[in-house]
Order: structure tokens, then sequence, then C-alpha cells
């Protein structure tokens, strides 16, 4: 209530510069480098000294952007829509620190309005920065908001490429007063992170790979060793018709077969080239695949475990419930310690098994049982 009180009195953004910088483009590495935008003298009242001659001014747009405040954002501009055209003393609109700081949503917010976003996005600060420019600049990084420093690289690429398409094509190629254009800013301040990415998705690959490994080793013995024996005479297994041997062979067979699933994309990661390019889409995507599949073996091998006990518990001791119980609580141990210690990474795996799950609906044999299932069966209306 206090903000929108004083947002309604406030008129401190309209002492501050607001003069198009387009014009300062240069898509020229040759020569010069960019000219420095001239300043506006800002009255007494609203500047700031530092070192005694420099006029520092910040609007409250500014501030709450800066800061992530998206509910003063929205406020704001809906009381001083105008404002949005104004900038810092640094000559940096609101698009150009919503970019500097990884303010996703704000910049979300103001690219729905479309004029005013055509003018911002063309705003070139006192450093020759574009809005692209600061996206690639890690001085504001606080590293992101995925776990591992492959998910946080691909974070900042996807930002890049998100900024970069509402940007224009030819905008694109401008150069800073250093004469670098953003993507040559971006490959320079996220060298750091590309080498961190490197070691962290090849240890951690090569790690989950032997686990696979071992995982596929125990539930491949297991198919051969399967509870309560085989008959003598005919060779089927003595269990054959119980409910639990049917869930012992299914679990075993899709223990297995992600275990090897998880151990081909982790494969497929170590032989892979590790540029900067593949940590957009293609490394992290195997790697989420991988720990998916990883984590479905794990969970569908305790299954199979746990019905082989309640197997042999049912053969010797039919009533013992409560001690069936117990093993099977005890058998998901495992599971639990890793889901716990992989929790920041459970979104992944759900987007995973999305993803795969779409591609299997989506298949030939489905798409063609999709269309029986609308041609023979009666419609709501009918």
């Amino acid at each position: 209530m206090l903000a929108r009180k004083l947002i309604k009195i406030d008129d401190s953004w309209e002492m501050s510069y607001n003069k198009d910088t387009s014009k300062y483009f240069k898509p020229n590495t040759k020569g010069s480098k960019v000219d420095d935008p001239p300043r506006k003298q800002l009255p007494a009242a609203d500047q700031r000294t530092n070192q005694g001659d420099t006029q520092e001014v910040e609007t409250p747009l500014l501030a709450a952007t800066r800061t992530g405040v998206i509910e003063l954002v929205k406020v704001i501009l809906n009381m001083h829509p105008q404002a949005v055209d104004h900038v810092s003393h640094k000559m940096q609109n609101m698009l150009h620190i919503a970019a500097s700081y990884r303010r996703r949503d704000i910049f979300k917010l103001v690219k729905k309005m479309e004029i005013p976003t055509r003018r911002l996005i063309m705003g070139i600060d006192e450093k020759g920065y574009t809005v692209l420019h600061h996206v690639a600049d890690t001085g504001n990084y606080n590293g992101g908001t995925r776990p591992g420093p492959a998910y946080q690289l691909q974070e900042e690429l996807q930002w890049f490429q998100m900024v970069e398409e509402i940007m224009p094509s030819y905008f694109t190629q401008h150069h800073d007063k250093n004469n670098q254009t953003a993507k040559e800013l971006f490959r320079e301040m996220h060298q750091k992170q590309l080498e961190d990415a490197q070691k962290w998705i090849k240890d951690t690959s090569q790690s989950c790979s032997a686990v696979a490994v071992l995982v596929a080793t125990v539930v491949f013995a297991a198919a051969f060793t399967v509870p309560g024996g085989n008959d003598e005479k005919e060779g089927f297994p003595l269990l054959l018709h119980s409910p639990f041997f049917k869930s012992f062979t299914l679990t075993d067979v899709v223990s297995l077969s992600c275990s090897l699933t998880a151990l081909v994309m982790f494969l497929s990661i170590v032989t892979s080239p590790f540029d900067l390019e593949n940590f957009h889409v293609s490394l992290p995507r195997r790697l989420t695949l991988g720990f998916a599949m990883l984590f479905m073996s794990v969970l569908t091998t305790m299954l199979t475990f746990t019905s082989t006990i309640i197997l042999i518990i049912q053969g010797e001791h039919r009533q013992e419930w409560t001690l069936t119980l117990m093993i099977s609580c005890i058998a998901f141990v495992p599971v639990s310690v890793l889901a716990l210690t992989h929790f920041p990474l459970f979104p992944s795996f759900i987007t995973a098994w999305y993803t795969i799950l779409k591609f299997i609906w989506n298949a030939p044999p489905f798409r063609f049982l999709h269309k029986l299932v609308h041609r023979y069966l009666p419609s709501k209306d009918q």
C-alpha cells in the first residue's frame, strides 16, 4: 500500500536521461572505438557525486528491475508507462539491467509490451554494450538457478538465445568499445564456466556409467536365478503363476533395459566433443536422460528384489505380512537416498520422462491407434 502511494506521486524518473542511443551502433571492428554517448546534466536534487565529477541516477523502475522486485515493476509501469524509456547515468535502460542481473521474469514482462521493447532492445550504454552484451557479461552473474556447471552453462546459453531472438539480426553484429560482438564477449566471459562444465559432465558420466554397469550385471544374473527354482522335469519356474512372479519378471526386464540405456547415454557423453554449442541442448539432454534412466533402473531393481522376497516368504510363511512389509520398506532405502541426493535434478527427470513418453505416444503405431479410437469410439456429444 505504501509503495502504491509513493509511486503515484513519484516523478523522479522524469529527471533521468531518455535519449535514443541506437545511433551508436557500430558493426565494424576496424578502426576507431565507439564514441561515448553524451550525458545529460541532471538537476542537483537528483544527483549523487562519485569521485567529484560522476553524476549518478537510478530511477525506482531501474532499482526494482535490478533487485528483481517484479511487483513494483508492474505497478510503476501501470502508473507511469512512459518511465520505461528512461535510463540510468550509465545509459542503461531496464532491459540492459534485466539482462545483466538475469531477471528473466521482468524481461518477459517487458517483452510483452511490444512497442517499448522494440525501442529498448536497440539501446547502447556507455560501454558500447547492447542488451545482448549484458547477457554475455558475467559481472553480475550469481551462478544461475540450476544445479551443476553443465546445467548452469545451458541456462546461460538459453538466456543468450532468448534475447538474441528478439533483436534485429544486424544489431547482433554490434561491437562494443573493446571491438567485441556479444558472441565473442560470451565466449570470453564463460571460458572458465565452460571448463568447469566439461570436467563436471565428464566425471559425472564416468561415475554413473560404472553404476549402470553394476545394476545391469545384477538384474541380468537375476533373470537366470528365478525365485522358487524350476521344475526338474519341464524346466518351468515353480512359481510361474504367482502374480508376484510376473511382477518380478517385468521389473527385471525394465531395470535391465533402463540401465543399459543409461549406460549408452553416459558413454555417448564421454565420447562427444565438449564444445560450447553442445552444452546448449545435446549434452545436458543426454545427461538428463541418463540420470532418469539410471534412477528408474535402481527403482525397478528394488522392486525386483521385493518381489523375490515376497515370493520366498509366501512359500514358507504365508501369514507373515508384517515381515514382508518391513523388508519391502528396507529395500527402498537406496532409492530414497538416491532421490534425496539428486533432489534438485528431479524437475529435469520429470521433463526427461515427459519427453520420452511424448515421443513414444507420437510414434507411428500409437498415431494409428489414435485414429482408430477417434473413428470408432463415440464422442461426448454423441
